[in-house]
């Protein structure tokens, strides 16, 4: 399978981005923070060679993949992998605006 061009909706950049910030604040280091972003990275490039290995949602357009405790949300097109949000699933599911249930 052909691997799709990633892209990334500027929330979801954001999103990752204060993840990756409140874990460099909470363990006073990077190292973290490092390894998360690493994991997730390697699961949206997985993601975009086999986007059918992330769990379908209620809505049919948008699938989820979890790392750790962190859902990645994402869309599907012929050359695209689209990242809608980075969630924690800690979180109050009520706080996000998908339905990963």
């Amino acid at each position: 399978m052909a691997k799709r061009k990633i892209v990334w909706i500027n929330s979801a950049k954001l999103e990752l981005k204060e993840i990756l910030i409140y874990w460099t604040k909470k363990t006073k280091s990077k190292t973290y923070s490092k390894k998360l972003s690493i994991l997730v990275t390697e699961a949206i490039n997985l993601l975009s060679q086999h986007p059918k290995i992330g769990r379908t949602t209620n809505d049919a357009n948008t699938r989820i993949s979890i790392v750790h405790n962190y859902l990645i949300f994402y869309e599907v097109t012929e050359t695209q992998l689209i990242i809608l949000s980075i969630w924690d699933a800690r979180r109050d599911e009520n706080e996000t605006d998908f339905d990963y249930t």
